[in-house]
């Protein structure tokens, strides 16, 4: 069990019965020793940021969050679907959970899924990703009024900011957290 003061950023943990992830850790100590915790923390399952306060005395159980290696298949639209490297079962993840992910996602792709009571919730992808260019307009050489940038399509509808020297079927190196171009491949 933790104690309120144990929770800091990162820390997993039960709330109402559903995982949450401490964003933020803020302890104010008040006058005879005892002080009042403030935390913003994500709900792992619905993505919602909760501010909350405990007193130091309130306790909870740590969240059992499980990492296992998985295998992007395909999607039907709305379903994603993965198959788990070592036992080689298939599991789903609903678009709504995956938080813009799948725009980074190809098929066959090695992927983390975080796992609350065997149930898979999240998904955690790589810092960066290598990306295909499908689209992108012509490079002008007097074209810079745009400030040396234009928007290119990648192979899986994700659309970024290029320098104008990349052309269509230029492979990028794509950081998967900013979502903005790193280099070429």
């Amino acid at each position: 069990m933790y104690n309120a003061n144990e929770l800091k950023v990162w820390k997993k943990f039960i709330m109402d019965e559903q995982p949450y992830e401490v964003m933020t850790y803020a302890q104010k100590v008040m006058w005879r020793g005892w002080s009042i915790i403030n935390i913003k923390a994500k709900n792992l399952l619905t993505w919602a940021n909760v501010p909350k306060t405990f007193s130091d005395k309130d306790i909870f159980p740590p969240a059992d969050i499980s990492m296992n290696s998985y295998d992007y298949l395909y999607n039907d639209g709305e379903n994603y679907y993965f198959m788990n490297q070592n036992t080689y079962e298939q599991v789903s993840l609903i678009k709504s959970s995956l938080d813009w992910s799948e725009l980074f996602l190809q098929d066959w792709d090695k992927v983390s899924l975080q796992e609350f009571n065997w149930e898979p919730i999240n998904l955690n992808l790589e810092p960066t990703c290598v990306l295909e260019v499908i689209e992108t307009p012509p490079w002008e050489k007097w074209d810079t009024a745009t400030c040396w940038k234009k928007p290119a399509t990648m192979s899986t509808w994700l659309v970024i900011q290029v320098p104008l020297f990349i052309n269509i079927w230029d492979k990028l190196i794509i950081d998967t957290r900013t979502k903005e171009y790193r280099s070429r491949a």
